[in-house]
């Protein structure tokens, strides 16, 4: 039986596979096409970041209006998905929000004209529409699964907005719609990332725009992805109820250590020394909870003694899933969804990756390590 590859070099860990020009991750900078996180987040709406990932530039005044307003005669969905959605999307089906959300993308490919058009204008359209869609199908399956009627987008809403507005049928306050707005600007892009690879690796295939979207939501729902975000609010809810029953963070945490228990939203791949997007969307949360008073802030406080504990005792650092949970829990956003609102921010750039990988096309096939058992013969 051959050696196994050395730990370091699974995963492709620090294996450059592929050229772009749309996102540069290293230890202090997340960039977008030449602009840095930091500087999106306070000065860019999200639309105008789409319009930088999927388009190129910056875009003048009046070409974000036509961006806007182009993405607002995208937002409806078929009547057939709406039926598709009543189906699927209640309670009781017990249907992950993320794969609902997949099928429903499956479901637009079957009627989207250009479909099998890879020419760049045609998927440029492709991706405006996914972008304008994923928030109305979002929306409808959560009002269904709250047992609601469902609501139409709300053309006067900006995209961040509206799918608050979506999801629960009532106009968003204001901070909530900045901070959605934020977290849509830090999630939507992040160079090879496990989902956005699996999309490109679809894309090289020369498949279509939507099979390999639907692909990388498959790869961002799995925990050790997207999903952590979610994980990161269950793992302080039960902090809430051990606390709650005379114990202390710390004894958790301790509990945690001793049983090598897997801490959602905490260490990065790429960020060593912390992921810089963590305190940005931690910032905006704070600010919510703050506003809602004490039941909400206590989210906040039990998260920053897990930070604390973490730094201090195992030198990890949050990554941006963390404050995400705290902050999506304290805006009244249902656990499920955090990871399909990830989606409604994420698709810029994988349909960005996906553009840029059928522009200079070579299909991903790398080789395997073998560690099976040597030649033997089957005849004897």
């Amino acid at each position: 039986m051959t050696t196994t590859l050395p730990k370091e070099t699974r995963g492709l860990a620090g294996v450059e596979i592929g050229d772009t020009a749309i996102c540069s991750v290293n230890q202090t900078s997340l960039i977008y096409r030449g602009y840095e996180i930091a500087d999106l987040a306070e000065h860019a709406t999200f639309e105008e970041v789409a319009h930088v990932l999927l388009i190129g530039h910056k875009p003048s005044p009046e070409e974000l209006r036509a961006f806007k307003a182009e993405l607002v005669t995208l937002r409806g969905i078929p009547d057939g998905l709406k039926h598709l959605l009543r189906e699927i999307a209640p309670a009781n089906v017990n249907a992950h929000p993320m794969a609902i959300l997949r099928t429903g993308i499956s479901y637009l490919s079957n009627f989207d004209p250009e479909v099998e058009d890879t020419s760049p204008a045609a998927a440029l359209r492709k991706s405006k529409r996914l972008l304008a869609q994923i928030p109305t199908i979002i929306g409808y399956g959560q009002m269904v699964r709250d047992g609601l009627d469902p609501v139409d987008p709300d053309p006067a809403l900006d995209h961040a907005a509206n799918l608050l507005w979506c999801m629960t049928g009532k106009q968003p306050a204001e901070l909530n719609a900045k901070v959605m707005d934020v977290s849509l600007v830090l999630y939507a892009e992040h160079d090879f990332n496990a989902s956005t690879f699996s999309g490109r690796v679809i894309a090289s295939t020369m498949a279509d725009m939507h099979s390999a979207v639907c692909g990388a939501i498959g790869a961002l729902k799995g925990p050790l992805h997207g999903g952590a975000n979610e994980m990161a609010m269950e793992m302080l809810k039960e902090i809430d109820v051990f606390v709650a029953g005379g114990g202390t963070v710390q004894q958790f945490m301790d509990r945690a250590f001793e049983e090598k228990r897997k801490l959602m939203g905490f260490g990065h791949r790429v960020y060593k020394q912390g992921d810089h997007r963590a305190g940005i969307l931690r910032g905006w949360g704070l600010q919510v909870a703050e506003r809602g008073g004490p039941e909400l802030k206590k989210w906040f406080d039990l998260g920053d003694a897990v930070v604390k504990i973490m730094l201090e005792q195992k030198s990890i650092h949050p990554n941006v899933d963390f404050p995400c949970g705290m902050t999506y829990f304290v805006m009244g956003i249902p656990v499920p969804q955090y990871t399909p609102i990830f989606v409604a921010s994420r698709v810029t750039g994988w349909c960005a990756h996906v553009m840029e990988q059928h522009a200079n096309n070579r299909i991903i096939r790398p080789l395997a390590h073998y560690t099976g058992p040597d030649l033997m013969s089957w005849g004897g």
